[in-house]
């Protein structure tokens, strides 16, 4: 049965005196324009919607324009609310071939289709935000949406980059479909396809949990044969006297040594150090001198 709220409103008049639209077209202002929700009153008198607080008029109404009549909703009409099924595919490499990808796809009823070449360890994929997008788009015409992927992998290499997509997904409340792959099969994340969202989440988990211990590991490994933690010292004695001086002195802010000593050695030689490098390498000068006998 259609339960599209729009349409369930949309089949009454609306009892408002100030609105009084006939059944089909939204509410409307008193200026003439499509109302931002619709009243009360209306939407009121459909039993499952009495409980709610507001119902906010869809973009496909395109709520603050002029206000025009629009031909009535059957009331008895019933209906299988209308899918669309956007495609992803995706490959890392120019030499990858994607054609495979492409036909199956096509092949399970999907007529737009977003593809790219780029590698997964990019963050920002632009035909990946583009589909998400369409997919929106959809969404506030009323239209239900599933994003169709030819296998898991192709949302991205590891947990995070997987949960980050899912929860764009469950967020929008769009249906997730893979072609292939252990989780094969529609996935809806307000519905039985919650488990594989909330599966998702701990993987990721996992992967933070995990990266975090081997980073600690290596750090340690690293401090137990004499290896210095962190970036490149770029401080050396004649920079630190010449802070020294400026600071005591000239009683220069920090941004103002810092803009007066340079590098001189390393990849940054040349370049003047950042503030934090100075108010550092001034704190350990400082706890040095007070510690010392």
């Amino acid at each position: 049965m259609n339960t599209d709220p729009r349409r369930l409103v949309e089949v009454h008049p609306c009892p408002m005196s100030t609105c009084r639209a006939p059944a089909g077209p939204p509410c409307r202002t008193s200026a003439g324009k499509v109302a931002l929700k619709y009243h009360t009153a209306r939407f009121q008198l459909v039993p499952s919607l009495r409980s709610e607080l507001h119902i906010t008029t869809p973009a496909v109404r395109h709520p603050g324009s002029l206000w025009t009549a629009l031909p009535a909703v059957q009331a008895g009409a019933t209906s299988v609310p209308m899918e669309v099924r956007p495609g992803y595919a995706r490959v890392s490499t120019r030499t990858q071939e994607i054609r495979s990808q492409v036909d199956a796809l096509e092949a399970c009823g999907v007529r737009r289709l977003f593809q790219e070449r780029i590698s997964s360890r990019v963050r920002e994929r632009p035909e990946m935000k583009t589909a998400l997008a369409a997919a929106r788009e959809y969404l506030s015409l009323g239209v239900k949406v599933t994003l169709v992927v030819h296998e898991m992998k192709r949302l991205g290499p590891g947990a995070l980059e997987l949960l980050k997509v899912a929860e764009e997904l469950r967020d929008a409340e769009i249906e997730l479909e893979f072609l292939t792959g252990p989780l094969q099969g529609r996935h809806d994340p307000a519905g039985h396809g919650a488990a594989l969202f909330a599966f998702f989440a701990a993987m990721a988990e996992s992967e933070r949990d995990y990266i975090r211990d081997k980073t600690l590991e290596g750090q340690e490994t690293a401090r137990a044969k004499g290896k210095a933690i962190g970036g490149v010292k770029v401080s050396d004695e004649d920079m630190l006297a010449t802070a020294l001086r400026l600071r005591d002195e000239e009683h220069f802010s920090l941004r103002e040594i810092a803009a007066r000593v340079v590098i001189r050695t390393g990849s940054k030689r040349g370049r003047h150090p950042a503030p934090a490098t100075v108010m550092r390498m001034l704190r350990e000068h400082d706890e040095k001198t007070a510690t010392a006998p």
